[in-house]
């Protein structure tokens, strides 16, 4: 995985993903740091690989470990982390040169995943549920408090 090689060598990404656990140091709820996003992507990858789907490793990977980078400006700026994903997502795939043709399936589910209109793209759901099995609600202690519906709460492991 050549550009994944990249985006974690080449670019200034471990430094930012390093702010945006700093940043979630004191959150109470589920955080999205570099173990997070690693849990997206092969839970991702392992749906895909069971279901025997038509994406590619890297594709995958790329997407999960870029999907949640927005927050840090959400958290000092207000812009919504999905939409501020995108634009840092395209600047890293950009720096890394990953194929723009390829990029834009991954800016659209980075774009996307918390679209719920957007959900029969198989590609965004298949992040998106990565991203809500990497949840482990069921050990969580401020599970009482959070804000995601009961129905929605991954309440077992399965990948």
């Amino acid at each position: 995985m050549e550009y994944v090689r990249r985006l974690i060598q080449e670019t200034d990404y471990l430094k930012q993903m390093e702010q945006l656990e700093e940043l979630e140091t004191e959150r109470r709820f589920c955080r999205h740091g570099l173990n997070h996003v690693l849990d997206v992507a092969r839970i991702a990858w392992v749906q895909v690989l069971e279901e025997k789907l038509p994406y590619e490793k890297e594709e995958i990977y790329l997407t999960a470990l870029l999907h949640d980078m927005g927050r840090s400006l959400e958290y000092r700026e207000g812009i919504p982390h999905h939409e501020a994903g995108k634009k840092v997502a395209e600047d890293f795939l950009r720096q890394i040169g990953y194929p723009k043709e390829k990029g834009a399936a991954i800016l659209t589910a980075i774009g996307e995943h918390r679209n719920k209109e957007k959900l029969n793209d198989d590609f965004i759901n298949r992040i998106k549920k990565a991203d809500s099995l990497s949840r482990n609600c069921f050990f969580c202690k401020a599970s009482g408090a959070c804000k995601w519906r009961e129905e929605r709460k991954n309440k077992t492991i399965l990948y």
